[in-house]
């Protein structure tokens, strides 16, 4: 059962991350009109709305709107954010988004100086956010990549949120609704890359997630960055429409017999090594 719909509401940022694979998609943000569309045609089939796949969610000016009017029909609003824009994100916390992830590899990601003011700014807003009951997790996906001033970050974290920490499953408990989250660094499925070589694959797209581009758009995962394999168009179709597709079902069915069918899932190291599909 999908229960997860990586919408996006812009594929604009601000940055450009040494991880992140970019977009050459024409750049656009949703119009209050179109996220009222879109999000009236997955209404009642999406749990969970994250309102990202690529580009950064606080850019948008609208975005404390998107998320009450998600919550006004029934769903459950995610941000995941590079965490550079949150002293202007006047709104977003009283609009009470279920969770707030925020990448903060990112920053080390970007070569970026003055972690100090960063973590200041992060920390700041977590801490309101938690205390009006708002999930916050801060991410370090970049174990085994861009992680040399981690226990820097840390260490600055502490600054704000006083040790001892208690270990959880993924990383940390901070406090109430305070988390932070280890991940490894991993390598974005590309169309140019070089197909994996492996007899036993799976992966959770058009199980339990789908991703819808900014230009309406339906891709099978929120890995799909540049829309390589559009099954349809939530501006013109409905959404079961899209999922019966020819190309949606073999797809799905490909990957019940631990076959990827779809030459980008050829080159996606997540299906191929672990068949463990990050759904955060």
């Amino acid at each position: 059962m999908i229960t997860r719909c990586y919408l996006e509401i812009t594929n604009i940022c601000n940055l450009s991350c040494k991880f992140c694979p970019k977009t050459d998609r024409a750049k656009h943000r949703l119009t209050l009109d179109e996220f009222d569309f879109l999000t009236n045609k997955l209404q009642g089939n999406i749990k969970f709305l994250y309102f990202h796949l690529m580009g950064e969610p606080f850019l948008h000016p609208l975005l404390p709107d998107f998320i009450q009017m998600a919550r006004q029909k029934g769903f459950v609003p995610v941000l995941t954010t590079n965490g550079t824009l949150l002293p202007k994100a006047s709104g977003v916390i009283d609009a009470r988004p279920h969770k707030i992830q925020i990448s903060l590899h990112s920053h080390e990601g970007n070569g970026k100086e003055n972690p100090e003011q960063y973590i200041r700014e992060v920390m700041t807003f977590a801490q309101e956010a938690a205390s009006k009951g708002v999930l916050i997790v801060l991410r370090l996906w970049n174990q085994g990549g861009y992680d040399t001033a981690n226990d820097h970050i840390l260490d600055l974290i502490a600054q704000y949120q006083p040790r001892p920490w208690e270990r959880n499953r993924t990383g940390w408990t901070l406090a109430k609704n305070l988390y932070i989250e280890y991940d490894s660094m991993f390598e974005w499925p590309d169309a140019d890359h070089s197909e994996y070589q492996a007899t036993d694959v799976f992966c959770y797209a058009l199980r339990n997630q789908i991703g819808v581009l900014v230009d309406g758009s339906v891709v099978p995962c929120c890995l799909d960055h540049n829309g390589d394999i559009p099954l349809g168009n939530l501006f013109h179709q409905p959404l079961d429409e899209i999922l019966a597709s020819p190309r949606a079902k073999a797809l799905y069915d490909g990957f019940t017999r631990h076959v990827a069918t779809e030459p980008l899932c050829k080159r996606c190291g997540y299906a191929m090594v672990t068949k463990q599909y990050r759904k955060g």
